[in-house]
């Protein structure tokens, strides 16, 4: 990609943030057909903790590391 015109046209959706939302969001937007970046700083700490750890919920038993 060389300009912001091709980059813009390259993704429907960027997630800034692969925390345990961004990656539930990446992964919805995923599924729904759209073209889909996941971006974030470290890769060793993608969705490395919920927002709150005491609360559980279906998507608690999605991710894993």
């Amino acid at each position: 990609m060389h300009n912001s015109a091709e980059f813009q046209d390259a993704y429907d959706v960027i997630v800034v943030g692969a925390g345990h939302a961004g990656c539930e969001a990446a992964l919805a937007t995923a599924r729904l057909g759209c073209r889909t970046l996941l971006l974030t700083l470290n890769l060793d700490k993608i969705a490395w903790q919920p927002c709150n750890p005491a609360v559980g919920g279906p998507a608690k038993s999605q991710l894993t590391h």
